[in-house]
């Protein structure tokens, strides 16, 4: 098989290849599903959207996080679904219909339910294809021939079949309770639709007169308008204070209305005056005492939020207007006692936006006990599912032990109509609170009922009402698979294998999935269940539009690509379940993070290019490295291979191995942060250098046809890796580094993900070639520091004690001078300054020259020596000074144990200073036990580097005098904040530490 020419553009453009290939997956079906495949099932269910959204950061974050997962498994050979769809948002739909409609000037009730319903349908047609379409483009491997929608005919189904069974099985009822009502949507929420807000408000103070005249009592309430529907005082029984007052009666001012009051362990005698004002059909705490004590419930609200006929003179105003007409009357009475400032929560209903009313209402209800207590059973003792971090364990457990009846009705009409029907000929044709109903799962079975029940001349009305989205979303993970029948997708991919969501839905939707799950199916629907953070803004913050600080994911990818996002909002995860923050530039649209992401895939397909324009013909070959298969060879045997061969191969594996085990715990941000490790160092930065000088056309060409295998291997093996978290770029550089047929090119979707090879992982090797980097970074820096130019080859000097490092420097002394661009390098014990490349005698030649040379320096010296000696006076003058030089070097230099062996060494191994000191006007760092020297002389500008250095040591200088001027002052160590104060001592550190390194330099530099 002969080479081709590369195709790899220079640049690489992300915008047409990510089309290219997303258009290339769906049409050729390469994520289609199929139950009747081999390999173990892995399966995910898409957190559905909302239909009515378009893709917000949290989608893309979530979007990654899943494909990640679902890319790794397919390639791992398992039998893989992810299930798209989209749910139908009854209240944000059915919210936005109506705006809608009233800039029109007309209502729903105008429209009628028919056409309203009409308007939606069109509406959902014509929007729904949004968010789906910028989900796509994000590259989802998702199976869209399986999409589903809420409200759909097969969920539909599912649905209907959920309710019948569990009103059949008693679990299901309609009675009249206190809920949520939203008077915005003027529908009841459910508890998990509330959301709790700390608000400034007031708590006002009342006098109720006691009806014998006696007295009075004083309440206190934050809602001063709900006293229109009081039916009680309630005092607690233990309360000195009050409790000769239980059993007595207080006229309600306005209302002049006559209540008793009560006592009930309820009440906390230290909120307010210790007496609280009881409405039961305007407080869910009420609601329970007005029932434990027998109470009548007096509705004073309308849906709409307005005040009803029971509101007295306030009828009609809404509720918020009454509040202060109340007030005025009340202190106009002489019934206020004061009005103090409150800082409390208020319940403001999540779809609304409004503060909630708790307002008597009959709804349906799901009897929840029976359901989450066989949820329990299976945390309990099945640990299922398993939550990861495992920390929310205890959250979802907790809130299951909590949890009380759920209220499912919503008066809306998107959505799923409740498969009730009302016998409405039996109450003068209006559905009342008592009306009698019959459940069925249509209309035509209802019919057949309500005739057996109430004979033929029944009339029947549909309840008008919806279920909760939840409801339906609940069911989702099997109700998406065919549920319920018994379909094959249902039989091979149920229960789900993993749930991919945020903790803000825990309650929302895990724990209604867990509890429908368990009870239709008798098994939890999913594994495990991996709950991410949220993607914080710039500054740490929580996204909202509330606080308008959205990032748009379409607007970075359309400026830097999408594999460049996903990387991002994987890598950026620091461990499961943990937020993260994402860098944005709001004036410019930029993100550093992803902009360094989109450096990185350009990085990759550089290195890409060069190892397939050094993989075909060229220099003498005429065969690529690759056989007749799409996959490049494991690398020629170990006697052929190099030392970097072996290193990068025992890196790749290392990594293979590393980046598997953190998938499969789902610590997806650190194998992406490890392969970028791995992608951007071992293989660019060090192994593509390394060889580079055995692909010249006069290099070995055994050793050239070995380093081309292991860059095509280690290529390939690295594009497998990386697929998962960028699937666009990896693709495209496969097709060409594999030659794939342009007519039917298998996909790298498909390919089998890398296997470790324990045999080719080298854990020593690796420590050795570390060394070998570390001291090529080293020589690299030197330069730097020193300003030698990039084709300026250099003299270096290795010096260390350890004979094993000297060794591995030995074999990796050819990487270190190409790479570091080193002429001629010298490897020395540190101890003695042998060079271990040339082991020649030194020392014995030395103490021979010194000992011809002794002999000869004798001789002369004895001839002056004579003639001096023999002239008068001066001869006797040298012999004392020959005395007194003798006993003197005798007792500096002969008496003493380590200075004979100092003066040996002096004379025949040099003085260990002499040793150790860096010759003048050279540049020296360390590593580990390694010192390396680098003369500058002749190389660099000594001068110009001594005045950068000295310019350098002046400015750290006038930053340490300014520091220590700083800390010594009491005012500012006594006075400033604690972190300001070490703030300044670190920096005062820093400042020494640079200011000693620099004047070690300027010291090498002879100055």
């Amino acid at each position: 098989m002969t080479a081709t020419i590369l195709n790899l553009p220079s640049l690489y453009e992300p915008f047409s290849t990510e089309a290219k290939w997303q258009k290339f997956w769906e049409d050729n079906q390469v994520y289609k599903a199929d139950p009747n495949k081999n390999g173990k099932p892995y399966c995910i269910v898409i957190p559905p959207p909302n239909v009515t959204g378009s893709l917000h950061m949290g989608h893309a974050f979530e979007s990654a996080l899943i494909d990640t997962l679902v890319r790794y498994h397919r390639m791992q050979g398992r039998n893989t679904l992810w299930l798209p769809g989209t749910d139908h948002a009854s209240i944000a739909v059915h919210t936005m219909l109506e705006k809608q409609l009233k800039t029109e000037g007309k209502t729903r009730y105008e429209l009628g339910r028919e056409k309203f319903l009409e308007r939606a349908w069109q509406w959902k047609a014509e929007s729904e294809g949004t968010i789906v379409n910028q989900l796509r483009r994000l590259g989802v491997s998702a199976d869209w021939s399986r999409e589903r929608f809420t409200l759909d005919e097969g969920l539909s189904k599912a649905v209907v079949e959920a309710f019948t069974r569990l009103y059949e099985e008693g679990l299901i009822y309609r009675g009249e309770y206190l809920v949520n009502w939203c008077p915005a949507s003027q529908s009841a929420v459910s508890d998990v639709e509330v959301e709790n807000q700390e608000v400034n408000g007031n708590l006002w103070h009342f006098r109720y007169p006691l009806t014998d005249g006696s007295g009075f009592v004083e309440v206190a309430t934050t809602r001063p308008e709900t006293m229109l529907g009081d039916t009680a005082v309630a005092v607690n029984p233990n309360d000195d204070r009050y409790k000769h007052l239980i059993g007595k009666t207080v006229t309600l001012p306005i209302l002049q209305r006559e209540i008793p009051i009560i006592g009930d362990e309820f009440v906390d005698p230290t909120f307010g005056t210790g007496c609280v004002k009881v409405t039961p059909a305007h407080d869910p705490n009420d609601f329970d005492m007005g029932k434990r004590h027998n109470l009548p419930l007096i509705n004073i609200m309308n849906k709409d939020g307005t005040l009803n006929t029971n509101a007295g003179e306030f009828q009609g105003q809404d509720r918020f207007v009454a509040r202060k007409n109340v007030v005025s009357r009340l202190e106009k009475d002489g019934f206020l006692v004061k009005i103090e400032d409150y800082k409390h929560t208020v319940p403001y209903s999540d779809r609304g936006k409004v503060p909630i009313e708790p307002l008597l209402s009959t709804q349906w209800f799901v009897k929840i006990r029976p359901l989450a207590d066989k949820t329990l059973e299976f945390l309990d003792q099945q640990n299922s599912p398993q939550f990861v971090p495992q920390r929310w364990t205890k959250v979802y457990r907790d809130w299951l032990v909590k949890l009380k009846d759920w209220c499912i009705s919503r008066q809306l009409w998107w959505g799923h109509q409740i498969p009730a029907w009302y016998a409405v000929s039996e109450t003068d044709g209006q559905i009342t609170d008592n009306t009698p109903f019959v459940v069925a799962k249509s209309e035509a079975e209802a019919w057949e009922k309500a005739n057996a029940q109430f004979g033929e001349n029944v009339k029947l009305e549909q309840d008008p009402d919806v279920l909760d989205t939840w409801f339906s979303s609940g069911l989702w993970p099997f109700s998406t698979l065919g549920w319920p029948e018994q379909t094959p997708d249902l039989t091979t991919y149920y229960p789900t294998t993993t749930l991919v969501t945020g903790f803000d839905i825990i309650f929302f939707w895990v724990a209604r999935m867990t509890m429908m799950g368990g009870h239709f199916t008798g098994k939890m629907p999913f594994q495990t269940v991996y709950i991410h953070g949220l993607v914080l803004d710039e500054k740490g913050q929580k996204m909202s539009k509330t606080k308008g600080n959205g990032i748009d994911p379409l607007l970075l990818i359309d400026k830097y690509g999408t594999d460049a996002l996903r990387y991002t909002l994987v890598k950026e995860v620091a461990g499961a379940g943990q937020d993260i923050r994402l860098e944005y530039d709001r004036k410019k649209d930029e993100s550093p993070s992803v902009e360094a992401s989109r450096n990185f895939a350009n990085k990759l397909w550089n290195a890409a290019r060069f190892v397939m324009m050094n993989l075909g013909t060229g220099h003498g070959d005429t065969e690529s490295p690759f056989p007749a298969s799409p996959r490049p060879p494991v690398p020629a045997s170990s006697q052929s291979l190099e030392l970097s061969d072996r290193w990068i191969l025992s890196r790749y594996h290392q990594v293979v191995k590393q980046t598997s085990n953190y998938i499969d715990n789902y610590g997806l941000g650190e194998a992406a942060k490890g392969l970028y490790d791995f992608i951007w160092g071992d293989f660019c930065d060090q192994y593509i250098e390394l060889v580079k000088s055995r692909l010249q056309p006069d290099a070995d060409p055994t050793s050239r046809r070995v380093a081309q295998q292991t860059l095509a291997y280690v290529l390939e093996g690295i594009l497998k890796l990386l697929h998962p978290f960028m699937p666009h770029i990896t693709e495209e550089i496969w097709q060409s580094l594999t030659q794939q047929p342009a007519d039917s090119p298998q996909t790298l979707a498909l390919q089998t993900y890398p296997k470790v090879d324990a045999n080719l992982i080298d854990f020593a090797l690796e420590e050795q070639f570390e060394l070998l980097i570390d001291t090529i970074r080293t020589i690299r820096n030197l330069r730097a520091e020193a300003d030698v130019k990039p084709g300026v080859k250099v003299t270096a000097n290795l010096q260390t004690e350890s004979e094993k490092e000297r060794q591995i420097l030995t074999a990796g002394q050819i990487y270190i001078q190409d790479l570091a661009k080193v002429e001629t390098l010298t490897i020395t014990d540190k101890q003695n300054n042998q060079s271990v490349a040339a082991k020649k005698p030194q020392n014995g030649l030395k103490i021979i020259g010194l000992t011809i040379l002794g002999i000869v320096l004798a001789r002369l010296g004895l001839a002056v020596g004579n003639t001096i000696y023999q002239t008068a006076i001066i001869g006797t003058f040298f012999e004392m000074v020959g005395f007194l030089y003798t006993g003197w070097f005798v007792t500096q230099n002969l008496l003493n144990g380590e200075a004979r062996q100092k003066l040996w060494k002096q004379f025949f191994q040099g003085t260990e200073s002499q040793q150790a000191q860096e010759p003048e006007n050279a540049i020296a760092g360390v590593i580990g036990t390694i010192q390396v020297v680098i003369p500058l002389s002749g190389v660099v500008d000594i001068e110009v580097v001594r005045a950068k250095l000295e310019k350098s040591l002046t400015k750290a200088e006038a930053e340490i005098q300014s520091l220590s001027a700083r800390l010594s002052n009491p005012n500012f160590v006594g006075k400033a904040r604690a972190d300001v104060v070490q703030g300044a001592r670190d920096a005062l550190a820093e400042a020494e530490k640079q200011a000693e390194i620099l004047r070690a330099r300027l010291r090498g530099l002879g100055l």
